[in-house]
Parts: structure tokens; sequence; C-alpha cells
């Protein structure tokens, strides 16, 4: 927008797309929509930026979580020493999310990036997840290499695992599915691991710690997909070393505040604190407006209601109705934010992790995640670690369900649970050009994320996102 130009006027020129809700899948799209030319106006109801995946001040978390003009307690009262993410999420060195931001290098320079430390999984006593070895959290191995030397896996079964991952390393997608006589578009993932006779606990591993799997419904796909998540895992691991996670320093938060950016550098209009009242449609359905109330930018305390026009909207679950254009996946995610002044036991005295705690582990269906950061990572003071524990909602009793989260964590300074809630998906076909993201999962890394915005891509433009041919010139 242009000094001096009425910004109301400018809002009545009507945007090609308007991105509703700041969250990363979001603003990823907008940054993306406008390096390419199309003229976006993005907004979100909140006064911060991040929606769901923003980083809270201390202050902040105390009022969202305590309510009551609840403060911090002294020694947690100093709000430029925290950054909380409300959904932790790792980046894969080498996934989707992390070639889009080699892509565009605006992005870059407004993002510091650290690595995490390791990458955990838990086993429990008396045979527990491998059956071999001590109690406890260990680190996750992640090639041939490092499997023979691991302790946690018999010697027989290190033999059989090292030749396991060595196929899996010598698999290329590019030359299709047909590896070492097997079919993997077609041959399960059970079926596999029968091939190279790995025992239950092995499987555990590889489709927990390795491919990421929440639960075991992967068994019984072709096998193609669970080969190229280990390939991801190894590879981005070989980039960094340690573990194949990297986190932005000060949270988060900072990768939607980043693509913001590099949307308004290429003419993006930005609009926080401003509420959507409802959708306009043309007359053969499609959206034709959107009709917004926002403060005047030229005279406090006077709201302004108009409708922009516009021919598509994206909206995050939160800006549309069930029942009409969202419906929920069946899912609940639980999370609890734990505030720790020592490092979590069995980590080396690592600054930062991820930790698995695998369903078989918990008697669950799905598996238990814990992502840890520290000041490393500029989200907290020197002498702290911050936790959050995830999992999908089982019973009637959420708290419950992150129990052994909690009990590796301990002694737990300060813990802020949040209510479950449900995740959403586009209930349509969005045939009236209104496209809704996904929630966020209970994943602690951010592949389905890129995979949502690949898919909404797809739908929105007609043809693939060519991550590779975004023009880092023009980003610059």
């Amino acid at each position: 927008m242009d000094d001096g130009q009425d910004p109301i006027k400018d809002l009545e020129k009507g945007f090609d797309v308007v991105v509703m809700g700041t969250g990363l899948t979001e603003t990823i799209l907008s940054g993306v929509m406008s390096v390419q030319g199309k003229r976006v106006l993005h907004i979100d109801s909140n006064s911060y930026y991040g929606g769901e995946g923003a980083s809270l001040k201390m202050s902040q978390i105390y009022e969202k979580f305590r309510g009551d003009g609840s403060k911090p307690p002294a020694g947690l009262d100093k709000d430029r020493d925290w950054n909380i993410d409300l959904i932790p999420k790792f980046l894969m060195a080498g996934g989707e999310l992390a070639r889009i931001l080699r892509q565009l290098k605006q992005v870059q320079d407004n993002v510091q990036f650290q690595q995490i430390a390791g990458s955990y999984v838990f086993r429990g006593s008396g045979g527990g997840f491998f059956g071999l070895g001590g109690s406890g959290v260990h680190k996750v191995p992640s090639t041939a290499l490092e499997a023979a030397k691991s302790n946690l896996i018999g010697i027989m079964e290190k033999g059989r695992l090292k030749s396991f991952l060595e196929s899996v390393a010598a698999y290329d997608d590019a030359k299709g599915p047909q590896h070492q006589g097997m079919n993997l578009e077609k041959d399960s993932m059970k079926s596999v691991y029968d091939k190279f006779s790995l025992e239950e606990p092995t499987r555990d591993f590889v489709g927990h710690a390795m491919a990421l799997y929440s639960d075991d419904s992967y068994l019984e796909l072709p096998a193609r997909q669970t080969f190229n998540k280990i390939k991801l895992y190894a590879g981005s691991v070989a980039m960094y070393g340690k573990s194949p996670y990297i986190y932005p320093l000060y949270g988060l938060g900072e990768l939607p505040s980043a693509f913001t950016r590099l949307s308004a550098v290429h003419g993006g209009t930005y609009m926080l604190n401003t509420e959507v009242l409802d959708f306009e449609h043309a007359d053969d359905g499609k959206v034709s407006g959107v009709k917004i109330k926002f403060e005047n930018p030229r005279k406090d305390g006077e709201y302004v209601d108009l409708v922009v026009k516009t021919g598509r909207v994206l909206a995050s679950p939160n800006y549309v109705a069930e029942g009409k254009k969202k419906k929920r996946t069946g899912q609940q995610v639980v999370r609890a934010i734990c505030v720790l002044n020592h490092p979590v036991k069995g980590t080396d005295n690592s600054d930062s992790g991820q930790i698995i705690i695998p369903q078989s582990e918990a008697n669950r269906k799905n598996d238990i995640y814990i992502a840890v950061i520290s000041s490393a990572h500029n989200v907290c003071p020197k002498g702290y670690w911050i936790a959050i524990v995830s999992t999908i909602v089982e019973t009637q009793n959420p708290q419950h369900e992150l129990k052994a989260g909690f009990e590796l964590l301990e002694p737990i300074e300060e813990t802020f649970l949040a209510k479950p809630f449900d995740l959403w998906e586009q209930l349509d076909d969005a045939s009236d050009n209104v496209f809704v993201s996904k929630s966020l999962d209970a994943s602690s890394h951010l592949e389905t994320c890129t995979d949502d915005v690949k898919h909404l891509y797809k739908i929105m433009e007609g043809k693939d996102l060519d991550i590779d041919g975004l023009n880092p010139d023009r980003a610059e």
C-alpha cells in the first residue's frame, strides 16, 4: 500500500485471494501466492501472528491457561526471556518445508535455526520395546552402522535390522516400486518386515521412531511410503548429525511471521484484530466477497464493516462453520506445556530433543510425543527447559493419558494443561472456492503440515506446487 493512500479504498479494490488465520499453513501459501504475483489480503482475529502455532510470552501463557488475571511468579516473570509454543513442531532437515525455505531467501534471512540435539525413544522395563537393556530413554539409531552398535537390540536382530536398513538406503523411489524382489506399491509393510524376519519390538522401533507413525495402521498399507519416510529420517540426520530435526530460534511463531513479511514485501496486505462476519456468494454459488469488521485505521475507537471482493478464500478451520465447510476427523489432541529446571533424564543433559513413547510402552493405540527445547533456542532463560507433551485422546481422562510423559519429566516446576481440541478437515469439495486447511496433528514434526500446503495449492491453482521452481531471486 502506497504511503498516504486511503487503506479502506485499497481494500475496496478487492483481492485475488483472502486468507483467514495466520497459522503456518496459511502463511506459507500467502507468501507463495504473493511471490507469484497475486493480490493477497491476509486477516486474523487475534492480535498476534501464528494462530494455533503461535509462540507466547509467559504472561500470555498464564492468562490463557490460568485466567482471572493470573501472573507468573518471581523467576518466571520476565517476558523477554520466554517464547513458548502453543503447539510443538520441529522441521525435518531434509523435509519439504526445509526445501521451501531454501528456495525463499528472504524467509531464511528472517529466521535462524538451531539443531535439535537428539531423537530418543522410551523403553520400559520387563522386556518392553526391544526386550533388551535397561528401562528409560534411549537414542534412536538412524543408520545400519548405528543399529549395529546400539545396545537396544540383540546380536542376532542387529544383523537383520542392518540388512533391512541397507535395503531401505538402496531404494530409489524415482526408479519405481520394484526393489530387490519386492513391489513396494503392492507389498504391505508387514510383509516386508516378514521378509527380513524382524521381531515385533524392532518393527515398533522402525515404524514409530524412524518412520514416525503414531499408530500401527501403516502395517497393512503398501511399503513404499514407509521406505520413503525412513529415507527422509536418515537423510535428515545425515545433513547435520545428532538428530533429523531443526528448530527456529525464538520459537515456532517465527516461521509464520517470516512468511507474512515475505508476503508483505510482494504486495500482501495484513490485518490483525479483524473479525470475519460473513461470506457472500455469486449466483453460481462461488464466493464473491468476505464481510469483515475492523478498527478504522484513521479514527481510533471507530469500527468499520466492509465487504471485500474476492473470488477465493483460504481459511483455517476456526473461521468456517461445522457441517458446511469443515468436519471433525474423529480425533482429539491433548497437550501440556511443562516448565523444567533440569534436563530430561536419559538424554545426556541435552539442551533439546524429541522423545517418543511408543503406543506399546504405554498400553495405548497412539504414541506419546515429548518435544524438549531450552535456552539454546532462545525460548526460556538459562537453567530452564520447556517440554511439551502431546497425544491423541483415547479415554474420558485426557490428562491421565499424558502420565507416562509427565513421569519422564519429573520434577516439573509448572504445568499448563490445554483442553483437548478436535482435529478438523474440509467437509466439501471446495466448489464454492472456499478452501479450508487441516488442524495441526499430534506429531512433533511439520511434514503433515507441508502435505496440506501442497494439497491446498493444487486444488486452488489446479497444478502441483513446484518447490524447486520458487524463484529465490525474486524473493531477495
